[in-house]
């Protein structure tokens, strides 16, 4: 019975598909409910505190409940918003936080889609994230909603010229836009240190994209009230919610990817004891790990203020990355080391 099914699956090419991707999309919503209960949990911690710990054993069970609460709330449309705009922003968000998915690579050949211009891919998809936030801010006819539109569109727009250059970096160094060959790219340890400071900007650089602590500034409540999403309720404030924290995951994915050797064994050690090990846990491994920073941020990092914020970004990443990307590419054709595309 078993191999009928699989065989069925594998000759309709249609049904395959469905099923890779709901391989990808159902886990990935698990592990954002379960990344909000970690993400209280540690924060709990670092503040010596309990964290959630009545909803089933050890608290377990607070992300099935917090969903639940959120599906049984009524969904508010403010009178004067503009209704389909404001109902189809939090849909366009979420949809495009899985879109993204298609081409990362969990281990190898485990890949939904593993095409030639992955990087390029994921760069378009990022920045139609704008579009979502913007509709938000706009439809709600909101002063606050509107204000902090603008400032995520602002800040969305200046970090990704920064983590553009940091992928032209990276792909200077492996000859390749496809997420698995950058992956297995050979990379001496010279290079992967010449490629350390880039990977400081670039965890810097997702924290503001994915508008998280201490860059937090288009929801900051001390001042906007919660932004560009401060009218919506129920499910459609949960699909904001969802995107935001599958963005997260997707860019420590991307991380891992770029930086940190994807699936491989740390520093691509085969280690004898650790050889039995699937390059999916090791790439879950080092995703937690990445994950963990942005918790760790948001635990003990105040706010910028949002001239800091764009100081940051225009007078500070901007041009060191440029440099650096200069630099690389110099000490490459210097050493005769320069990947041919």
């Amino acid at each position: 019975m078993v191999d009928f099914i699989v065989n069925f699956i594998v000759s309709n090419p249609l049904f395959y598909t469905l099923v890779k991707i709901l391989s990808i999309v159902l886990p990935l919503l698990g592990a954002v409910a379960y990344l909000t209960y970690a993400e209280r949990k540690v924060m709990a911690a670092m503040h010596l505190r309990q964290g959630p710990m009545m909803v089933g054993p050890f608290g377990l069970l607070q992300p099935l409940a917090d969903g639940l609460k959120l599906f049984s709330k009524e969904t508010i449309l403010p009178s004067k918003s503009n209704k389909v705009v404001f109902v189809v922003a939090p849909i366009l968000t979420f949809i495009l936080s899985l879109l993204a998915w298609a081409v990362i690579p969990f281990d190898e050949g485990m890949v939904l889609a593993n095409i030639n211009v992955g990087i390029l891919y994921l760069f378009a998809i990022s920045s139609l994230g704008v579009y979502g936030i913007l509709m938000a801010g706009w439809a709600s006819n909101s002063r606050y909603a509107f204000l902090g539109g603008l400032r995520s569109a602002a800040q969305m727009v200046s970090y990704e010229v920064s983590i553009g250059f940091v992928m032209v970096t990276v792909l200077l160094t492996t000859g390749s836009l496809n997420l698995s060959d950058i992956v297995l790219a050979e990379r001496p340890f010279w290079m992967d240190m010449l490629l350390f400071p880039m990977f400081i900007i670039f965890i810097v650089s997702i924290l503001a994209e994915t508008n998280r602590t201490p860059f937090d500034l288009p929801e900051g409540e001390s001042e906007l009230c919660g932004g560009y999403n401060v009218e919506y309720s129920s499910m459609t404030f949960a699909l904001f919610f969802l995107g935001e924290y599958a963005n997260m995951i997707l860019m420590s994915c991307l991380t891992v990817v770029l930086f940190m050797g994807g699936w491989l064994p740390p520093l691509g050690i085969e280690i004898s004891w650790l050889s039995w090990v699937p390059g999916i846990i090791w790439f879950g491994f080092k995703v937690s790990t990445i994950l963990f920073v942005f918790i760790w941020a948001r635990a003990t990092l105040p706010r910028y203020r949002y001239d800091q914020l764009m100081r940051l970004g225009w007078k500070v990443f901007l041009p060191f990355s440029l440099l650096w990307v200069v630099l690389v590419a110099g000490i490459l054709v210097g050493t005769n080391t320069l990947p041919v595309l």
